[in-house]
């Protein structure tokens, strides 16, 4: 299931929000699961359909001085470990619960539009959606909330376990100078959904309500992972490399062997190398005859080009006579090409 992540300036009411959304997605997927058990009478210790998990600093403990940059350098603070190592604690806890059953609400500033890529790369190899939900919120507004609990802890008023941190003020002018604002224009923030402080709680189901069809509705979207992560198949007489090798060769040998003195004409490729007329390829040579040094260049030329599967994309399995066919269009797109 999905990856929520949560944006928005620091003392915004992300944590309040989050809450709330957590409340919700539990009322609705207990909601389906009696739907569920009335329809097929299942007991009710039936085990719900997702599980949600939060994910915030401080469920991992990381305290928010980790991410003070106000006495660092300018220079420098692209190389500060303290908060390298938070984004590393965070990622490692999310990556360890995403799965299609799992819906993981990540609380946190999330102000770096990188690090929301790598949240989203990770959510799409695993071909689960991700989306954000950002938080509005006047800086001035977020700005007086992080002062009164400042204050507050000064006063040794807010003691007890659960409350609020506050930013020291450096810090928290700083993160505010540094927050990149989600944009629904680039693919890892979208689908983007937005809350601000004053909405009430009719405006914050309706929003809910959207997410919630983005994630697990009819409104949910297929992920694919990127072509380039998707390992490809191998032909089952041996390694892709070298069937493509074999192969080529094979086609090579056959030209050269088949084509007349003056050159010119067709040439009949097997669609395997272990022979067969029926339905062959055909390759058509030039009006010359062509020499093995030009057929071993493009042979070596097909040969980068689809290494690994380069241009194959939409083959389910680079196969010896998918490399046959390909490397036969090839020499005759060549052929046509140099005249």
């Amino acid at each position: 299931m999905p990856l929520i992540i949560i944006s928005g300036l620091p003392t915004s009411g992300k944590t309040t929000r989050a809450k709330q959304l957590e409340t919700y997605l539990r009322s609705r997927i207990e909601q389906g699961s009696s739907s569920n058990n009335e329809t097929t009478s299942a007991t009710p210790s039936s085990a719900p359909k997702y599980r949600i998990h939060v994910i915030s600093d401080d469920s991992l403990s990381i305290s928010r001085s980790v991410y003070d940059l106000s006495s660092v350098p300018a220079h420098a603070r692209s190389a500060n470990a303290s908060e390298k190592d938070a984004r590393a604690a965070l990622y490692g806890a999310v990556k360890r619960v995403l799965s299609d059953r799992d819906i993981v609400i990540l609380d946190g500033l999330n102000y770096i539009k990188g690090w929301r890529y790598q949240l989203h790369c990770e959510a799409k190899a695993v071909r689960t959606p991700s989306v954000v939900l950002q938080i509005g919120c006047e800086v001035e507004r977020a700005r007086g909330v992080n002062e009164e609990r400042l204050r507050r802890r000064e006063k040794e008023e807010s003691s007890e376990q659960d409350a609020p941190e506050g930013y020291e003020v450096g810090n928290w002018e700083n993160l505010v100078f540094r927050y990149e604002e989600p944009n629904p224009m680039t693919r890892w923030d979208s689908p983007l959904f937005a809350l601000v402080w004053d909405d009430d709680e009719e405006r914050t189901k309706q929003v809910f309500d959207s997410l919630w069809d983005a994630i697990a509705g009819e409104g949910r979207k297929v992920v694919k992972p990127n072509q380039a992560t998707v390992q490809r198949g191998r032909d089952a007489s041996g390694d892709y490399l070298y069937v493509l090798d074999r192969e080529t060769q094979d086609i090579v040998k056959t030209v050269l062997e088949a084509q007349g003195e003056d050159g010119g004409g067709e040439v009949r490729i097997a669609r395997s190398s272990s022979g067969g007329d029926d339905d062959a390829l055909v390759v058509q040579l030039p009006g010359e005859k062509v020499g093995f040094p030009r057929l071993q260049r493009l042979r070596r030329a097909f040969i980068g080009l689809t290494r690994g599967g380069i241009g194959l994309e939409g083959v389910g399995n680079l196969g010896a006579s998918r490399i046959r066919e390909s490397f036969v269009g090839y020499l005759n797109d060549a052929f046509e090409s140099e005249g």
